[in-house]
């Protein structure tokens, strides 16, 4: 098992006469995260609303805040325990076979246009066998087509713009992994965490976002920038892509300072506690939610 201690600071300066706030810095609960000891702390002190979605484990906070300074500390000790399968015994599933939570993550969206790669992922992917295998030679595609280059890319960045610039930080790696999975029938979803095991030469923690696609009746991770280690992923938000699952999306004027990320694992053999490493092996932090599908409708009088 993988335990985190996370931290996350955030702070802003915030214009009369004050602005609204949504964030997304919550460690998700999933049946494979389980978030122990966590603590909120907010200057000044607010009131705020909290809100769990019923399928992603997606925890989302609101609250509005006056004028002046606004900072947010968030603490959580997080337990992965993770699924680990052989990637060659995970199968693709049928659009047909789909479940029904799942099919949203076929369609294009903002950032992920996959309606157009059509071509071009039957034209690299199409003969390749189905199943995990295929989904990771995506992954090693994106990785050899695009350069990780900070500041090279803005919020308006699509998986389009990033195939035709050839570089792009963490979001349009996963951007473009995504668009291409959907366009080769694979369910694919944008997730949000931090950058454990990142290089320190690349500046100081930060947020992540990384990609699950739906194999074999579950959710199995994959890093696309190939900056951090995913055995050291805490899932924070996942969503069609950056837009459904931003840190922070604020309706109002303020200024925000760098974000304070920490991420450090807990090594305790005694107590079945292992820092988190590269692995071979197939991810996931969900159980199986596969369906059979249902049976055929029929329709008459």
């Amino acid at each position: 098992m993988v335990r985190i201690e996370l931290n996350i600071a955030l702070s802003y300066e915030v214009d009369a006469p004050g602005a609204d706030f949504l964030f997304n810095v919550h460690a998700a609960h999933t049946p494979r995260q389980q978030v122990g000891a966590e603590s909120l702390w907010l200057d000044p002190p607010l009131p705020f609303a909290m809100h769990t979605h019923p399928l992603t484990g997606n925890r989302c906070m609101r609250l509005r805040a006056p004028a002046g300074s606004l900072r947010l500390d968030y603490r959580a000790t997080v337990d992965l325990d993770h699924y680990i399968e052989d990637p060659s015994r995970i199968p693709e599933v049928a659009v047909e076979a789909l479940p029904p939570e799942v099919i949203d993550y076929l369609y294009p969206s903002r950032y992920c246009q996959s309606d157009r790669l059509l071509n071009l992922a039957a034209s690299e992917f199409g003969h390749l066998n189905r199943g995990y295998m295929r989904v990771l030679a995506i992954r090693d595609w994106v990785r050899r087509q695009v350069v990780f280059t900070p500041n090279t890319s803005t919020s308006n960045t699509s998986a389009i713009d990033t195939l035709v610039a050839r570089m792009g930080v963490c979001r349009d790696f996963a951007h473009l992994m995504i668009a291409l999975c959907r366009a080769s029938n694979v369910p694919a979803r944008f997730a949000t965490g931090t950058d454990f095991g990142a290089d320190p030469a690349l500046g100081p923690p930060d947020f992540h976002a990384y990609v699950e696609a739906f194999l074999g009746g579950r959710w199995y991770i994959f890093d696309p920038s190939g900056l951090a280690i995913p055995m050291g992923l805490v899932r924070i938000g996942t969503g069609r892509d950056a837009a459904d699952v931003a840190f922070a999306t604020i309706f109002g004027s303020i200024r925000s300072l760098a974000p304070f990320i920490q991420a450090t694992a807990v090594s305790a053999p005694e107590q079945n506690l292992f820092p988190p490493t590269h692995r071979a092996e197939a991810l996931s932090t969900d159980d199986d939610i596969y369906r059979p599908p249902a049976a055929p409708g029929v329709s008459g009088r």
